[in-house]
């Protein structure tokens, strides 16, 4: 029997998973979203796309959770998109009633599955769906720091005509402003980073990766990143269906680990068929661990509001 996974929103971020998904054929999809007629019409859509694509796998629409029954995975892309000039901080309290009643409505259905969170503000939502399902705390992570990586990727590889694939690299912390990417452990094919390029251009390359969803809300206007925040969530799902235990930078619950307690915020995770499995604590430096504090601070300062709201 193929796997099921279930992704809520068939908006651009939702569609763009599906496709990704049925062109790996990773496993069957059923969209939800409240929107009548757009899961059910983009799901056909994309089935029909099987005979040219050559992928075997079931893709419907709904706008309920009874068809989502059985599910393996969840990805929650729901909610309202960035506009320019809006945080992520902005979005906090409309997306939490979207993501509440996502989680309500898939674990319903779906009691053993493991939740993948992308909606924004990433951490906080993450939180949500964590105290919402009451799952164990490995089955909710956050889709932040694959995108965010990907996006450092990205600008290093530019900055220095290299192939993309050969930047390694690790960003930390919440999903926005104080993101921290690990400057000190990033190289290009094991040479360092700062053996290639100067402070200043790296100092750039960091505060790119940082606005980097910011950037594209900037030229888009009417919406933020699909493509991409796809392309990184796809990369976890297939790790969880297939047990590859990769480990990437991913949202998760930490209880001590890094000197965070009760916050998401985004470590090294090794994700398999359990979801996260481990979760690796690397020895920072004094500036680096000051860095990820803020950035902790930050998704704290979230959360905190979220619990007055909803207290």
């Amino acid at each position: 029997m193929r796997k099921k996974v279930t992704v809520v929103g068939a908006g651009n971020v939702g569609a763009s998973c599906a496709l990704r998904i049925a062109n790996k054929e990773l496993a069957d999809v059923v969209m939800v979203d409240v929107m009548e007629g757009v899961p059910q019409g983009k799901a056909l859509d994309l089935l029909e796309s099987g005979p040219v694509e050559g992928y075997d796998v079931s893709v419907t629409g709904a706008n309920d959770y009874a068809p989502t029954e059985n599910s393996d995975v969840v990805v929650i892309t729901a909610g309202f998109p960035r506009k320019p000039g809006m945080t992520r901080d902005d979005l906090l309290m409309a997306n939490y009633e979207i993501v509440k009643s996502a989680t309500e409505g898939a674990m319903k259905y779906s009691p053993n599955a493991i939740i993948v969170v992308v909606t924004n503000p990433l951490d906080a939502m993450c939180y949500t769906a964590h105290l919402v399902s009451g799952f164990p705390k490995h089955r909710v992570v956050g889709m932040a720091g694959v995108l965010d990586t990907a996006r450092y990727r990205t600008f290093i590889a530019q900055e220095l005509n290299v192939s993309m694939e050969s930047v390694s690299a690790m960003v930390l912390g919440g999903h926005g402003d104080t993101m921290v990417p690990l400057v000190r452990l990033t190289s290009v094919s094991g040479i360092p980073l700062t053996e290639l390029l100067p402070q200043d251009r790296i100092d750039a390359i960091v505060q790119r990766t940082r606005d980097g969803g910011a950037e594209i809300v900037k030229y888009l206007k009417t919406g933020s990143a699909f493509y991409a925040p796809s392309a990184a969530t796809v990369e976890m799902v297939e790790s969880i269906l297939k047990d590859k235990k990769k480990v990437l930078p991913c949202a998760a619950l930490l209880e001590g680990e890094y000197g965070v307690k009760g916050l998401f915020v985004g470590v090294p995770c090794k994700l398999g068929a359990a979801g996260i499995e481990k979760i690796y604590e690397i020895k920072l430096e004094a500036a680096e661990q000051k860095e990820l504090d803020r950035s902790a601070a930050a998704v704290q300062e979230l959360v905190d509001v979220l619990k007055q709201k909803t207290a």
